[in-house]
Order: C-alpha cells, then structure tokens, then sequence
C-alpha cells in the first residue's frame, strides 16, 4: 500500500504547487504540491479495501513518518472511510496522530470523522474524550474532544459540550477558543436557544468563542416593542 501510495503521489508532485502549500501552513510541513481535488482522485483507488483494524493502524502510521503532508491526509481519508471498523484497541493510534505533527488540518478531521465515529459505536469511549479535556491535557487532544460531536446534530450531549466548553472558557490558546465556537455554532443549527443560554450564562467566554458560537443566529427575541 504505502509503495503503491508513494508511486502514485510522487508522479503527481508539482514542486512550484508545493511552496505555497507549504507556506499556506506556516512552513510546517513539507509538501509534494497535490490539490485537493486531484488527491483525492489519486486516492480513491486505494481507499477501498478491504482492510483490517491492524492494516489500518498499520498504514495509517506509515503515512505519519512519511515527510510530505498529503501522506497524512491519505491516513486521515483513509481512517474516516472506514471508522466503523475501528474499536477501542485504536485509541492509542487516535492520541498518537494528535499530538504527532499536529495542526488543525489533520485534528479536525481525525476528531469529527474518526474519534466521533468511534465514541458513537462504542460509548464507553466517552470517558477518553472527558480524560482528554482535563487540565495540563495537548490542546490538540482538548480540541479533538470538544469537536468530537460536531456531526452528531440532535443526539449530541449538550450537557458534556457544555462541560468541556466551560472547562477551558478562558484558555488563551486560538485553536481552543476557535474549537469552543465552533461547537457551539455547530450545535445551534439544532438547538439555538441552548446555545444562546450557555453563551449568556458564561461571559468568561472569550470574544472569537462568542463571536463564532453565535454567527449564524439572529438577534435574540426581545420583548415587544412599546406601541
């Protein structure tokens, strides 16, 4: 697989794509300077499978030790594609993808597309997520867990989204405050008089949270006005 996958990118690699890539990225990451679009063409032949819990463990790392970035997008493809075979023997592999070269291109999609997939099959998995919110936790393993249920619409646990929102209200890091805004504007698609509550009960929420949180919501009914 990861021959044929080198193969396969390394003959689309377009070096004068790859430097504003790169740079797009704060020059963290080398790229092969693939689009999105012709990535994901390349990949489709080789996301199919069949494949085990262990070849995509397997795989999955490999493309991690591999410099070029679009091999750790290839990894999270892959992982999302088939979530539903993954039990909580992959966890470990979940924190190590995380906190390893992360940023938010691979932790978005690792937390709402594997690690929600994962905790909705197996409940139990719950407790990691509340494991990873705790105090002194890898901020990307906070974001992934306040982001875990951003597909999850009407069967979302508000009351754990607000625990986590609460939690980490006034933490300075960007990715945080952007991950607690974008949870809750996620959810008021559902529910917008929660999310207008919890923002009025919590003004330690810093401003790009509230800003974020209530984008897409009107201003809040007030009582009529005198004739």
């Amino acid at each position: 697989m990861i021959d044929r996958l080198r193969q396969t990118f390394g003959a689309a690699a377009d070096p004068q794509r790859a430097a504003p890539m790169r740079a797009y990225m704060r020059e963290q990451f080398p790229f092969l300077g693939i689009p999105s679009p012709a990535r994901a063409a390349l990949s489709r032949p080789l996301l199919r499978g069949p494949f085990s819990e262990a070849d995509l463990r397997e795989t999955a790392r490999a493309c991690w030790a591999l410099p070029e970035r679009e091999y750790q997008y290839f990894a999270c493809d892959l992982l999302r594609r088939h979530a539903k075979a993954l039990t909580p023997a992959s966890m470990p592999l979940l924190r190590e993808l995380v906190t390893t070269k992360p940023w938010w291109d691979t932790v978005d999609v690792l937390a709402a597309h594997v690690a929600g997939p994962m905790v909705r099959a197996h409940p139990g998995l719950v407790s990691t997520m509340d494991e990873w919110t705790r105090e002194g936790t890898d901020h990307w393993l906070v974001r992934t867990a306040i982001l875990h249920q951003l597909r999850y619409r009407e069967s979302l646990d508000f009351a754990r989204l607000s625990d986590y929102c609460r939690r980490w209200a006034a933490e300075p890091d960007f990715f945080i405050r952007k991950a607690i805004g974008w949870a809750l504007r996620e959810h008021a698609k559902t529910d917008p008089a929660a999310v207008r509550g919890f923002v009025a009960a919590h003004p330690d929420l810093s401003p790009l949270s509230v800003r974020e949180a209530l984008k897409n919501l009107g201003p809040a009914a007030g009582p009529p006005a005198p004739q």
